[in-house]
């Protein structure tokens, strides 16, 4: 990822700083050990609850329990850095969060930590939302768990959070996989009234940009920041755009048919998923529509991005951009799911 011509003064260092990325075969985490891997300043280790990371990334692994505080003693020596990429449930959300800012307290020297956090912080707040507004962590447990990190963070004076919308780009499991599958079965797509809250929208590769630039800029330590696009669309102006990208009509979905989808046909395809997941089988389950979707489609919250923009001179990868290659992968993706 190359840098704006533009871009804030960042501290150039002598020797490659070692930076331990924690949930690194997510999402998120695996893009940012490529990123980091692919630069010249840092080495990267990455570190996940169980065993394997791609081979095809010649780096330093480690397998590490998060929640565990001794492991994270012996995982933070010699490490310059960290970025908490750790999902999985609400429990090792906050378990995770409070045995890293634990360790790091005790060090004499603790690293920089930069972490993932998310706009559900903000839970039921409408409007246009910056940094300072409350964390009310009242959506669902996710949105409660996440809050709580954000409290636990500011007794540790090195972190740096940031709190990204809707993350998607290639390799996007929820937003660009399961959206474009929904789209692609016409069980989604104009929501009407229940689409037109703002889908906060933010490219995978400008929130690593952002995790790099908040690795490496001095003075920044408990600042907090939003990632989005400056004018997100709404839900339905989202679904319309990738449904062309992929070349798949858009198709009205009444009030009855989300109806429907919540709740008589999500339930058996839970069981189904599970089950397809539990026992290798040829047949794919297709993927439930669970009720937390539609309340986002008509959550009008927007966040403002005008701190990371002045302060990390966040530039934003266009929409247009990001679905040609989402769909580009899905694509690619979808055709060999029809083979296996």
């Amino acid at each position: 990822m190359s840098m704006p011509e533009s871009t804030p003064q960042i501290d150039a260092f002598p020797n490659r700083r070692r930076i331990l990325v924690l949930g690194a075969s997510g999402f998120i985490g695996a893009r940012v050990v490529q990123a980091l891997a692919a630069g010249d300043w840092a080495t990267p280790i990455a570190a996940r609850h169980r065993a394997g990371i791609d081979p095809a990334l010649s780096v330093e692994t480690r397998q590490l329990d998060a929640t565990q505080r001794d492991a994270l003693d012996a995982a933070l020596r010699g490490v310059d850095g960290v970025v908490n990429c750790i999902a999985g449930d609400n429990r090792a959300i906050v378990a995770s969060a409070r045995a890293l800012f634990d360790a790091s307290s005790r060090l004499a020297a603790p690293p920089r930590i930069v972490h993932l956090s998310s706009m559900m912080v903000y839970g039921t707040t409408t409007g246009l939302v910056d940094e300072t507004a409350e964390l009310k962590g009242d959506w669902d447990g996710y949105s409660a768990a996440k809050s709580e990190v954000e409290k636990l963070a500011r007794d540790c004076p090195r972190v740096v959070q940031l709190r990204p919308g809707i993350v998607y780009g290639p390799a996007s499991p929820i937003w660009i996989g399961r959206i474009g599958r929904w789209l692609s079965q016409r069980r989604l797509g104009d929501l009407g009234a229940s689409g037109r809250g703002y889908c906060n929208l933010v490219h995978v590769d400008d929130v690593v940009e952002a995790v790099l630039r908040c690795l490496r800029l001095p003075g920044i330590e408990g600042e907090v920041f939003n990632l989005s696009l400056t004018s997100p669309p709404t839900w339905n102006e989202f679904f319309r755009l990738f449904a062309q990208a992929l070349g798949v009509p858009i198709v009205r979905i009444s009030h009855f048919q989300l109806m429907v989808e919540q709740f008589l046909l999500a339930p058996p395809l839970k069981v189904a998923e599970r089950l397809a997941s539990a026992v290798p089988l040829r047949w794919h389950s297709p993927d439930a529509i669970r009720p937390w979707l539609p309340r986002l489609c008509a959550h009008p919250l927007r966040l403002d991005v005008r701190k990371a923009e002045e302060m990390l001179q966040m530039q934003w990868i266009p929409l247009d951009r990001g679905l040609r290659e989402s769909a580009a992968w899905f694509r690619a993706l979808e055709s060999v799911r029809t083979r296996s």
